[in-house]
């Protein structure tokens, strides 16, 4: 539990220090503050996740599961890590549109480093699941609902963009992509147990803070 304390304050602690940093950079621009992550709760909880078009949303638990390495898991972080690839998934796919499109030398640069970074975590994630017999998706999960992710016709013209258009696209939705991927980040603290994935959660929204920050520093949203 003294582990877990400790990558919660600091998953906390950097995602406020980053949130002070953005709104200087981000103000004149009117774009939203980033969301703090929510404090951690050391209490059981209950997450709704949102279910199907037409179909009611399903709850889960945060009573423990036992991995067969001897760790705890729950429900909680089981969705997290389905929910955390598809969104990854979205993320790679703008950056793959970067090259060929974009003319700032800065947003390929971000592309590129989302890309490197994004790819190996899915993998790590898909492993984590696989090593508790867990599914990689859940058809009960909405993903279009998921914090940050992008429309179907947001995408669309961000792939039909080039361009300083196109870089105007990209740093807005990969701003808005990864606030999100700090909410989810921040659910997974509330309510998850396995430590290693909050730790991985943790390293997630202090690499996110950081591609924000720099995203807004480019001056072109």
């Amino acid at each position: 539990m003294q582990h877990r304390r400790l990558w919660t304050s600091t998953l906390v602690a950097v995602v406020l220090v980053a949130t002070a940093g953005l709104v200087a950079l981000t103000r004149d621009t009117g774009d939203p503050e980033p969301a703090a992550a929510p404090a951690a709760s050391t209490a059981p909880v209950r997450v709704v996740l949102p279910g199907r078009p037409g179909e009611s949303a399903a709850v889960t638990g945060s009573d423990q599961v036992q991995a067969p390495d001897g760790s705890a898991y729950n429900g909680i972080d089981v969705a997290y890590a389905q929910m955390m690839i598809v969104h990854h998934r979205q993320a790679i796919v703008m950056a793959d549109l970067a090259p060929g499109r974009a003319v700032n030398t800065g947003v390929t640069g971000i592309a590129a480093r989302i890309k490197a970074g994004q790819g190996p975590e899915i993998v790590t994630l898909q492993a984590w699941l696989s090593d508790r017999g867990q599914p990689e998706s859940d058809p009960a999960h909405d993903h279009a609902t998921m914090p940050g992710m992008q429309a179907d016709t947001a995408m669309t013209a961000l792939a039909a963009a080039t361009g300083a258009d196109f870089d105007r696209l990209f740093v807005t939705m990969m701003t808005a992509h990864h606030r999100g991927a700090q909410q989810m980040a921040g659910d997974l603290v509330r309510g998850g147990t396995d430590q290693r994935l909050g730790e991985m959660a943790n390293e997630t929204a202090v690499e996110q803070v950081v591609e924000i920050r720099r995203m807004a520093e480019l001056g072109i949203a």
